[in-house]
């Protein structure tokens, strides 16, 4: 064997690692049924029927509304637009938190790793598996960039009952088009795919309540409102 062979088949592994992770992700990431929407020549809703599986999920076209996405970002993912996909610093507080509680209490899931969650079913929440979601949610956060990763997520998040999606969940529960929600619509939805089991007609609106409004003290608290915006919106129902 000489020197070039030799060191083509040390590189061998290399490439090989290289190359499954170029590859790893399927070409679409969802391919569940959307609702058909019928809009008019302004773009308003006309009409919506529910898509095959029985979830109302909006064709993900446009434009997520700015506020929406702060509230979001906070919420769920304060680095999202410093980290490639895996935040090593939450992982860091993660790993800590885990060690003195004993347990698992914090996941350190990134709103990329979520979106990978998301296309991967219910697996079970093991640590092999959070270790598939960083691999393939950095792979995500390299090609697809910030706008996309956000367009994923809240196209395919739940938000409470069978509404998927944020702009099928504007409609659904506040009546009206994404781009016309206040601070305090656009907070509540931000903290329902976390836990979307918060919307429910008999239960739990005392829970959203105080979920929306602890997210809009945070809001005020970095400056992204200002006080009287803060005191409306927490008076909003």
């Amino acid at each position: 064997m000489n020197r070039r062979t030799g060191t083509l088949l040390a590189f061998l592994p290399t490439l090989a690692v290289v190359a499954g992770f170029l590859f790893c992700l399927p070409s679409r990431l969802f391919d569940a049924p959307y609702s058909t929407v019928l809009l008019d020549r302004d773009g308003q809703l006309l009409d919506a029927s529910i898509a095959a599986d029985g979830q109302w999920r909006f064709p993900a076209d446009r434009e997520l509304p700015a506020k929406f996405v702060q509230a979001l970002v906070i919420r769920e993912d304060r680095r999202f637009f410093r980290h490639i996909g895996v935040d090593p610093l939450a992982v860091a507080r993660a790993l800590v938190t885990n060690v003195r509680r004993g347990e698992v209490v914090s996941g350190a899931s990134t709103i990329t790793m979520q979106v990978i969650r998301l296309s991967r079913g219910k697996r079970p929440r093991v640590v092999g598996e959070k270790l598939v979601e960083a691999v393939l949610a950095l792979r995500l956060g390299l090609t697809t960039g910030k706008q996309g990763v956000l367009r994923l997520f809240a196209s395919n998040a739940p938000f409470g009952g069978n509404v998927v999606g944020f702009e099928a969940a504007s409609w659904r529960w506040f009546g009206r088009d994404p781009d016309t929600l206040s601070w305090a619509e656009c907070a509540a939805l931000a903290v329902l795919p976390n836990s979307p089991g918060l919307v429910h007609p008999g239960r739990n609106r005392s829970d959203l309540l105080e979920r929306r409004n602890t997210l809009l003290d945070e809001l005020a608290r970095r400056g992204v409102i200002d006080g009287d915006t803060q005191r409306l919106a927490k008076a909003e129902p």
